[in-house]
């Protein structure tokens, strides 16, 4: 979601520990916005959105759909805090097909499979096709390099994890 030339910054919302990992992650690559923590509450209630510190000028706005260990879960998303026009990265690892999603209001979704679709090890990435044409950064990982993945049409930058995907196919 930063792409070379781009806003190195990024809204977080901190919920439990995978947005928390999510954070310590994201601090590598660009200035994090925390735009609210409810570790205070034991992460069993989330802070009035209005009073969100949200950075407008952030490249994506990112938060964890359900926290699995604290057990908080957004039912509805307060989508009136997302500034226009900024991007939507979403963790659905835990709630990933589980129920029906507006996919329109995403621009990103990332899951970690083993938690109800597949094995461990196999990442679901679902991506807007007009973000493969965003110049990636230079230090980005290959495996995170949407747009390589989008030109190599019969090429594979890595072996695929067949039997993962099959057992994940069956499971959608």
């Amino acid at each position: 979601m930063l792409g070379e030339g781009q806003i190195q910054a990024a809204n977080y919302v901190t919920t439990g520990t995978w947005s928390e990992g999510a954070i310590k992650e994201a601090q590598k690559f660009c200035e994090v916005q925390e735009c609210t923590n409810n570790k205070g509450v034991g992460y069993s209630t989330v802070a009035d959105p209005m009073t969100w510190n949200v950075k407008y000028e952030a490249a994506f706005f990112h938060f964890c759909q359900n926290e699995t260990i604290q057990g908080l879960e957004f039912h509805t998303f307060p989508w009136e805090v997302v500034p226009e026009g900024q991007l939507v990265v979403c963790d659905m690892s835990s709630n990933f097909s589980s129920r029906e999603v507006e996919w329109e209001k995403f621009d990103l979704v990332y899951v970690g499979a083993q938690k109800n679709i597949g094995p461990a090890g196999l990442t679901i990435v679902i991506l807007k096709k007009e973000l493969f044409n965003r110049v990636p950064r230079k230090d980005i990982v290959m495996t995170s390099n949407y747009t390589l993945f989008s030109k190599a049409a019969n090429m594979f930058q890595n072996t695929p994890s067949c039997w993962a995907i099959y057992m994940a196919g069956l499971n959608i």
